[in-house]
């Protein structure tokens, strides 16, 4: 029987699934050298949230395939992982939803500083009829730039044109014709989506090209009543810069569910300001679509080390050998 390393907690129904099939070895990634072994000795590894360096797999010379429990794959090398014949397999679809839920209300909450409001209502500062410093700002009819139109913006535009009456702007490496047609989503270079959208939505991946694309220039490129959304990962912006335009009222404040650093530092200038919305990475984290999550990514191994896998393979290429 296949042996696989399984260095995330899951769900017993799905330890059962994968145990009908491979022989499960579980490890705390936190015990590096045993975590290393284990994986030297492996056919097989599922996971999340730690990193996965060439390093690591020096000597795993029967590992044939990895499986996230994430749609993400930037914790991976895949170019390392291609070199040496291993599957990486990802699970694209199932949080589509739940993410785009998440990136919704951050929206909303900005806007309307829902969490800064709720704050001061439990301070017993609710002492009379509210004035225009507590007021927000409208999200009907606004204008939202999404950057990356793929499935989870693809979900957050259908939510901003057919539930909010937004008009939808992308940018996007190739023309989203779905959207296009049943949202009227438009699609613009990255200056004038900055410069038009009243919301400015992040739905990247991490790679070298999307990393810090949005820094002090495209802040400053943004209305400053506009609102940066980032839901994606931390280091898709320059964390610095953001604090420097929200300090300065480049900008009027960001909904942020993802940091440079994880989980946030107690001294981050993000957690004292009124206009950030912070939220700790809960982007997929409903109990429904983690537990799918995991099924998926369960069935995403067994199957890449049957040789079936045929969705959700990051590394496509890897079959062409």
């Amino acid at each position: 029987m296949k042996k696989i390393v399984a260095w995330k907690p899951l769900p017993e129904d799905v330890l059962s699934y994968l145990q009908q099939h491979v022989k499960v070895v579980q490890v705390d990634p936190a015990q590096h050298d045993a975590f290393v072994a284990a994986l030297r000795d492996a056919d097989g590894g599922i996971g999340a949230s730690v990193k996965i360096t060439p390093a690591m797999l020096e000597g795993a010379t029967r590992l044939k395939a990895l499986s996230t429990v994430s749609v993400g794959f930037d914790q991976f090398d895949v170019a390392d992982l291609t070199q040496r014949g291993i599957v990486l397999a990802h699970t694209p679809d199932v949080l589509t939803e739940s993410t785009a839920d998440t990136v919704f209300s951050l929206i909303l909450a900005s806007a309307r500083r829902v969490v800064e409001l709720a704050a001061w209502v439990k301070a017993g500062q609710w002492q009379h009829s509210i004035g225009p410093e507590q007021f927000g700002g409208d999200v009907q009819g606004k204008t939202l730039g999404i950057v990356g139109l793929g499935r989870i913006g693809g979900a957050v535009a259908r939510r901003a044109a057919l539930g909010f009456n937004m008009k939808v702007l992308y940018t996007n490496r190739s023309a989203n014709h779905e959207a296009e047609e049943a949202y009227g989503a438009r699609r613009v270079e990255l200056p004038k989506l900055l410069a038009n959208a009243d919301f400015v939505c992040l739905q990247v991946p991490l790679t070298p090209q999307t990393r810090h694309m949005i820094g002090a220039n495209e802040l400053r490129a943004m209305k400053k009543t506009a609102i940066l959304i980032n839901a994606s990962r931390g280091a898709t912006v320059d964390e610095h810069a953001l604090i420097e335009a929200l300090q300065n009222g480049t900008i009027h404040g960001a909904g942020l569910d993802v940091f440079e650093t994880e989980p946030l530092p107690a001294d981050s200038p993000l957690l004292k300001m009124a206009n950030v919305v912070a939220l700790p990475h809960i982007g997929s984290a409903t109990h429904e679509t983690r537990h799918a999550m995991a099924r998926n990514a369960a069935e995403n191994l067994v199957a890449a080390l049957d040789g079936t896998l045929a969705t959700n393979i990051v590394n496509r290429e890897v079959l062409q050998r």
